[in-house]
């Protein structure tokens, strides 16, 4: 069965926003009196806000109840919001456009499975929007990677069967979420994802010929 469908995560992979989640992260644990480093952002990269804030509060001693907790949640999105919002297409990361348009050349369907909330905002902002089919995000789905919901959410949309897509993930949340929902994953980041299918550092310079497994 050959890949009919490539499916994308939008942060890290598509458009360059882990330094907004970064400094938006940063600014809530110096409130707390805590530092928040280059080392503790890549325990959280790729997971939901509130099971990342959970893991933040764990690495750093902080006990909170769960009303504190949803104003903490709140304070890190708004955050995040005003630094993305000066997002645009200098954003994109290298090869992503290119490779977008190659395969729709090549007939494939593409989608977006993000579980971020602000999805919709980043692919107006950046002008990608265009390239995809489906695009299912947190308003979709409830279940944080690397829980597969999110997965089997889109391939339920495409009509297809998980074997049927391909999947690219900068995190390893991302990677165990594809691969749960039963569909090949490509990494893309600087070091190999042990779990993934495949692996490639960034979309530069692709070709079809990536989505032979």
């Amino acid at each position: 069965m050959g890949i009919k469908a490539v499916v994308f995560d939008l942060d890290g992979v598509l458009v360059d926003t882990d330094r907004f989640h970064y400094l938006a992260w940063k600014k809530v644990l110096q409130d707390l009196g805590k530092d928040f480093t280059a080392e503790d952002n890549e325990q959280i990269k790729g997971v939901a806000r509130f099971r990342a804030l959970e893991i933040l509060l764990k690495m750093k001693n902080i006990e909170m109840s769960e009303v504190e907790k949803m104003r903490i949640l709140r304070k890190k999105n708004n955050l995040y919001l005003e630094h993305v919002t000066d997002i645009d297409d200098s954003d994109i990361l290298p090869g992503v456009e290119e490779f977008l348009e190659l395969l729709k050349f090549k007939g494939l369907i593409t989608a977006i499975a993000s579980t971020s909330d602000n999805t919709s905002i980043i692919l107006e902002l950046t002008g990608l929007k265009k390239y995809f089919d489906v695009v299912i995000d947190g308003h979709r789905v409830r279940a944080p990677k690397p829980d597969p919901e999110v997965y089997l959410e889109t391939a339920g949309e495409l009509k297809l069967s998980p074997a049927e897509c391909a999947v690219f993930e900068d995190s390893k949340a991302g990677v165990l979420s594809g691969k749960r929902a039963g569909m090949r994953v490509v990494a893309v980041s600087e070091r190999p994802i042990l779990e993934a299918d495949k692996w490639v550092s960034s979309l530069e310079g692709l070709t079809e010929a990536i989505l032979r497994f």
